[in-house]
Parts: structure tokens; sequence; C-alpha cells
């Protein structure tokens, strides 16, 4: 693999500049089965060197784990990352499998202050709402954070997960640098609301999964064969019985392009998420996720591969032809509530 650094952009008209593919680092501690931790080390310095600035995390990554063992990295490098965190979100301790959101001003506070800790830093670059709790007015949510960054603790503000119109009521207390949901060629609901939102709005898209938690690499077909008893993918619709199978089906013209580029089907995933940059006239910086050195290097090639009018064609169908939501309970995403 080249050693040539990813290309950056801006996140927001105010917010940092960042490399245009950034690093979902969940996986290192959190949801997707056992981690090498020393692989996972060398992974975060290899993104570094070919141009990954942007680091995400959330306080929820198995309970505050991911910011604890990212924070060692994020302080070696202080001046050169971008840290991404958010709140909000939490595993019920009486059901793993039962989510917990909070959006009201104490909570916030005290989950700055944990997550700024955790960190061991003094400010947090890029801090998120990670889902929204619909009893509470946006406008309070977003006031509230608005006060971390006259503060001090928050330089940039980001939304998960949030619908167009309520990013939109977001913007009018605080300008949003980023806007954060799942989009790729298996997920494409945001663009009826989010995206156009976005755009007219000059908020960056970060969509996460963009290789669809793996399943458009073409490594895995069945959960339940392909997947340890502890990854939570087993949980979600589209990773399951006939809906797997289905899904699987739909790979077919992404091989085709990735073997036309002699590529892998996971580049060809990651091309099509950063042509969206261009096809909506708007700023998308990618966080897939590895634990892997190979696999960053991999993603981040996917920043130079350029996909042709037909080939673009040849993947347009395939959101439309996907079995199952992408989340069991779907009432916690923009889509659900659209």
């Amino acid at each position: 693999m080249t050693d040539i650094r990813i290309p950056t952009a801006r996140l927001g008209a105010d917010g940092p500049e960042v490399g245009v593919q950034g690093l979902g680092c969940m996986g290192m501690s959190f949801a997707y089965g056992p981690t090498d931790a020393g692989e996972s080390r060398a992974t975060l310095e290899r993104a570094l060197e070919l141009g990954v600035t942007l680091y995400d995390t959330a306080d929820m990554y198995g309970a505050g784990e991911n910011e604890k063992f990212l924070a060692p990295f994020f302080q070696a490098h202080r001046d050169e990352v971008v840290i991404a965190t958010k709140f909000a979100l939490a595993i019920s301790p009486d059901d793993p499998t039962r989510r917990i959101i909070r959006n009201d001003a104490p909570y916030v506070r005290q989950a700055v202050e944990a997550s700024l800790k955790r960190l061991g830093v003094d400010v947090i670059d890029l801090y998120y709402m990670h889902r929204r709790d619909v009893d509470v007015p946006i406008e309070e949510t977003v006031g509230v954070m608005a006060e971390l960054v006259r503060e001090g603790k928050v330089k940039h503000l980001g939304l998960s997960e949030v619908t167009g119109t309520e990013l939109r009521t977001a913007r009018t207390v605080h300008p949003i640098a980023a806007v954060q949901s799942e989009w790729s060629l298996f997920s494409r609901d945001i663009e009826t609301g989010v995206v156009p939102a976005a755009r007219d709005l000059g908020v960056a898209l970060v969509p996460y999964s963009p290789l669809g938690r793996g399943f458009l690499t073409g490594s895995f077909a069945n959960a339940d064969k392909d997947l340890t008893a502890d990854d939570f993918r087993r949980q979600q619709p589209r990773f399951t019985g006939d809906n797997a199978a289905t899904n699987a089906a739909l790979l077919d013209p992404i091989r085709t392009i990735a073997e036309a580029h002699g590529v892998s089907p996971g580049q060809i995933a990651l091309a099509w998420v950063q042509h969206q940059a261009d096809a909506h006239g708007l700023t998308v910086v990618p966080i897939p996720g590895t634990t892997k050195v190979s696999r960053i290097e991999e993603n981040t090639a996917a920043t130079r591969i350029e996909l042709t009018e037909e080939q673009l064609s040849l993947l347009e169908p395939i959101a439309g032809k996907v079995a199952g939501d992408r989340y069991a309970d779907m009432t916690f995403t923009s889509a659900g509530r659209e």
C-alpha cells in the first residue's frame, strides 16, 4: 500500500480541518467481539501517518472503556488529532439489549466532565449528541452544549441521528459542525431530509458504518455462522436468517466493480460514500471502523478511487433491495422520526 496521505476537508463553516476519512474507534473495545489492544494501537498510529485526523468514540462504548483506551494516543498526539466523542446514550444495567437516552442539561454536564476525565484532555474538539430524546426540546439540549463551548470544555458541536427538521432547529441555537448518521450502499434513508438540510446549512456529514458494519466487505454472510457470540450484529435484522442471504446476493455488482479496479469490495463501498460529497454538494467524512493496520491502509486508499457513471449506476439500486432495517428498533434513528 502507498503512504500517500489523504486530502483534508473542513467540518462545517468554522469547524476543524480533518482528513477526508476518519476512524471509528468503537470496535477497539466494544461491540464487535475480541480485539487485540496492541494491533489497535498500531492501527491508530498508522492512521495518523496516512492523514487520518478525526477519531470517533463515545462515552457508551464499553461504558467509557473506549475513551480510556484512546486516551494515551490522544495525549501523545494532542495537536495532531481531532477528538470526537458523544453523550446521551447508555446501556441499561438491567437489560443489555435496552438503550437509555438522556438529553437533559444536568446529564449533559455530567457526561462531558466524565468524558474529559477519561480522555485526559482539557477540551473535546467535537462533541456530539449521540441520540435524540424526544421528550427534551432540542433547543434546550443544544443550548447547554453551546454553554460548554463558551466555557471552553468543547470546541465544536455535532448531532447524531437527527432529522433534517431537528438539524435546522438546532442550527438556530448554535453552529453545528457535523451530523453523524449511517450512510452506505445499504443505508440511504438520510438522503431524503438530513442530507439536504446539511447541505443548505453548510454542515458536514460524517457517515458511520459506511461499510454496512462489515457486510459490504463481503467477508461474511451469516451472523450465526461467521460472528462471535458477543458480536452485537447478531441482534441486527440485516445480518440474520433470510435477510442475510438476500443481502449477501446484493454484493455481486460491488465485486464486479472491485475486480475492474483491482481493489476490494470494501474499497468500492467506501469510494461510493466519498463520492456523495460531489453528488450532493456537501462535505462528507466517513468514519469506517477497524482494528487492523492492513485495513486502515486499505480504507484510506479508497479515497483515491474514481467510480465511473456506469459503475455508479450499477450501485444505485442496491439500497432499495436490502432486506431488514438497520436496527431492530428504528425509533432511535432519524428515519424513525422523518
